[in-house]
Order: C-alpha cells, then structure tokens, then sequence
C-alpha cells in the first residue's frame, strides 16, 4: 500500500477538480483495488493524463494495485506517442474517455471521465521494484523512460512533505502535469500526510483559474520559473491571497531579480519562498533552500532535502572538501531512480544506480553548506582557448536586458538566439566586453519564440532547427 493510503481518514478528500468533482481517500483506496481485479497483477499501462480527478485517480490508483503505468501527456504529439508504442508495445492504454473512439481497441472499463483500452498485445514481463515511468524531461522524441520504484515514492513524499513542513490541513494548487516529475511529487507528497490537492487545467491568465484558488482555499502554489513569469504579468503582488502561505519553485534556475522579487513578497506578507532543485533521476526534489535564506542566499539551491546527502567531485572523481571549488555535483538518497529504459526488456533491470546519482551539474557550495549551480557539464564552450559558459552567458545577457535568450554552439562559434532584434547588436557587444573575445566568435540569431518544454525548460536542440530566412542574423 504506496503512501499509507489505508491509514488516512476515508471520509476525508484528496481531490477536488476545477470541475467540482470530489475524490475521497475512501474512493481512492476503493479503486486501486477495483484497478487490481481489473488488470492481470504487473500490467504495463500507458497512461494518457489530464489534470483532473481522474488523471490523479488512475495514476494513483494504478501503480497502488501493483501495475505499472508510463504516464503521458494526454495530448502527447501523434509521432511520439506512436513511436513509444511500438517500442514498449503496451497490454494497456487509458485515455480520457473523450479520445477513446480515436483509438481502435477493446474497451474494458470506464470511470472518472477515463476509459481503459486492451491493446491485444503480449503481457509485458517488469521488475519487481517498478512502480511507475514518466518520460525524461525535454523529450520529443526518445524512447527513454525513467524508472522509478516503490521505495522512491515513499521516500520523496517523505522528504517534501518534513522540509515544507506538511500536514492533513494543506490546499495545495496543483497547475503542473502529472505526467512531469514535480507536478507528480505534489501529489505523492500530499497524499502522504492526508491532505487535500486542488487540481486544475485551467490557465493562469484565465478568470476561473484564480475563482478555483479563492473558492478552494488554497494554501500553496507550486510552479516552474515560467509560471512566476506568468504571475509577475498578472500582477499577482497586488492581489488579496490570506490562505497562500506558501510558494515554492523547481524546475529550473530563476532570473535574479523575479526571484529576490518573490522572496522580498513573500517576506513582506508573512509568506513563504522555498526554492527547490531536482532531476526527474532524483524524483523531483534533491535540494531546497531555506525561506530564511531566501534573500540572503537568493540563487542558491540550498541543502539536500532531509534524509540525503549532496557532494562535489573534481574531473578526476575525487571528493571536494572545501567551499567556493567547482565540480560536479553528486546526490545520495533513496529517492534516486533505478535508471533508464529505452526498450521493452529494460522493464526488468533492476536498480543501477542504487541510491547514487552524477547530476551533470556543474556547483560549488558556500562556507554555509549551500550551494550553488553554475552551470551544466557539457554546457560550456573552449572559444579562441577559453573555457566560456552558455548558462553564465544566458544569464548575463537576461540580467542586461529584457528579453528571452538561449546559447548554444561549438568550440569555433557561440550562437545566441533571441526574441527581439533590437537587442541584437547590444546583446554582442556585452558578450564581447564579458568575454574580451572578438566579435566574430559570436553569432546573433532572431527568432520569435525561444522552445521550451511544458515544464519551461529551454529544448536547446529545438533552436537549432531554426535558420534563415525565418531568423535575422547579427
């Protein structure tokens, strides 16, 4: 029984939906078991969410009666979602109950707006430890899947809920997927100290959004540097939230300045601010930074979440001992992953990495034990022999100006994408002064959109695909 769900009040709800609707734990215990006399013990199930009473019911549900979903994107784009049928060939499919027509296969049950489809295909033979799959973060396209196993539920709820200090009477506003690690670590989390999860689909630019979070109460919002950006457009500071106590951030590295603007707020209305850091390999949360150090520390990622441990090595694997020496940094806890799939028969490796993880992020700490990201490994450039950072360069240039960026290139050329051509020829020149590079190490491309991924990640590979005419080069 994942998250003591038996242990918790049955009378008391763990879901309501921006549609109203109302799951109590009772009913969600109920059917994990309905799902279990469903489906043969250990089924592989694509899972084809929404962020609705079902989506959450299904997923719990599922993975509670000791079958395995991958859990999707309902609206994943047609290519991928048939490449990764082929590769994992599933037993089962369960979409919203909406897009089941489209689907030519056998239905077998249907509940909470989701109907379960059999496939025809071979069972699929998974290892004991697997709980779940989620997509990696980024992907369009691969066929690689992170494993997660039953002991990193438990142990990331664990870790979220005592660093945020959890407890049965939380709201908490979920607007990120289920189908992305930090949306699913919300709900893990929750459910384990017995409280009530908001749901929505809506989005954040429209009325109803903010008329669910004011009806319902809701007592913290989580979101990805995106959503603070959406909310900084929205004039959220000024607005009258007495039941938002608690904001917090992962998913990425914040611009300076909107996040010293949320910690400053949050300060300012006795609310607050906990940035965190995480991987989809450490099931979601690795890292947070104190509300306390909120201003003081702004930037920093913080501690390892309770229970695990967070190290730098050098290029030579040797463990960093003292402050302000950058290297790689590494996690230990029992939320890391068992590893990746990209076939069927992945699904029964068991754990490779056992309770370790490379990050690939390059760090350092402070003299406090907080640390800091500075960049990833293999984000760096070796221009005219000087080792030059993208993140550091990206970060510069949103510091100067008001715009979107993403860097990219090889050791002869670094390209800069952005959003406003206005910028162009001023975005070269500070790289030029930072750097005292030439300017011809330096392209400028123009193009109207940075991509990004739902979670608002930079897709660095998708900039490439962009060339001229479309962008104006600098």
């Amino acid at each position: 029984m994942i998250l003591s769900l038996n242990e918790r009040p049955q009378e008391a709800v763990a879901v309501i939906d921006a549609s109203g609707t109302v799951l109590k734990y009772g009913e969600l215990l109920a059917f994990s078991e309905k799902i279990g006399a469903l489906l043969p013990q250990r089924s592989l199930l694509f899972l084809l969410t929404e962020n609705n009473v079902g989506g959450i019911a299904w997923s719990i549900g599922s993975i509670n009666s000791g079958n395995v979903p991958l859990i999707l994107n309902a609206h994943i784009e047609e290519g991928l979602f048939h490449n990764l049928f082929e590769i994992y060939r599933p037993p089962y499919v369960c979409v919203p109950s909406s897009m089941a027509d489209t689907l030519q296969y056998e239905s077998v049950y249907e509940y909470y707006g989701y109907t379960l489809l059999c496939t025809g295909m071979e069972p699929c033979r998974v290892h004991d430890d697997l709980s779940h799959l989620l997509p990696t973060s980024g992907s369009t396209g691969s066929p690689k899947l992170v494993r997660h196993k039953y002991e990193n539920i438990e142990a990331a709820a664990l870790n979220i809920s005592t660093f945020f200090g959890l407890t049965s009477s939380d709201r908490p506003l979920l607007v990120l997927p289920l189908y992305y690690t930090m949306g699913l670590s919300v709900v893990f989390s929750h459910l384990y100290v017995g409280a009530t999860i908001l749901i929505t689909h809506q989005s954040m630019t429209d009325k109803a959004f903010w008329s669910f979070m004011k009806e319902q109460r809701a007592t913290s919002f989580t979101g990805v540097p995106y959503s603070f950006e959406i909310l900084n457009l929205m004039r959220f500071f000024r607005m009258d939230l007495p039941d938002l106590t608690l904001l917090t951030q992962g998913g990425g590295k914040m611009p300076r300045q909107l996040n010293l603007k949320f910690a400053e707020y949050c300060r300012d209305t006795g609310k607050r601010w906990i940035a965190t850091y995480g991987q989809s390999e450490g099931t979601a949360r690795m890292a947070y930074l104190p509300a306390e150090y909120a201003i003081s520390k702004c930037g920093s990622i913080g501690r390892a979440v309770p229970n695990a441990e967070l190290s730098l090595i050098d290029s030579d694997g040797n463990v960093i001992e003292g402050s302000h020496t950058e290297g790689e940094m590494c996690y230990r806890g029992k939320n890391v992953t068992m590893g990746y799939a990209r076939s069927r028969e992945d699904l029964l490796l068991g754990d490779e990495r056992n309770g370790f993880m490379r990050t690939g992020d390059l760090a350092y700490r402070d003299e406090d034990g907080c640390y800091y990201i500075v960049g990833r490994m293999g984000r760096f450039l070796k221009l005219f022999g000087m080792r030059i950072g993208l993140d550091e360069c990206e970060q510069i240039i949103k510091g100067k100006y008001p715009i979107e960026c993403a860097c990219v290139g090889t050791d002869d050329k670094m390209t800069v994408y952005l959003t406003d051509e206005k910028y162009a020829v001023a975005v070269k020149e500070v790289l030029v002064e930072k750097t005292k590079l030439v300017a011809s190490a330096f392209e400028v491309k123009v193009i109207a959109d940075i991509p990004k991924n739902e979670a608002g990640k930079i897709l660095y590979s998708n900039c490439l695909l962009y060339t001229s005419p479309s962008p104006r080069d600098a």
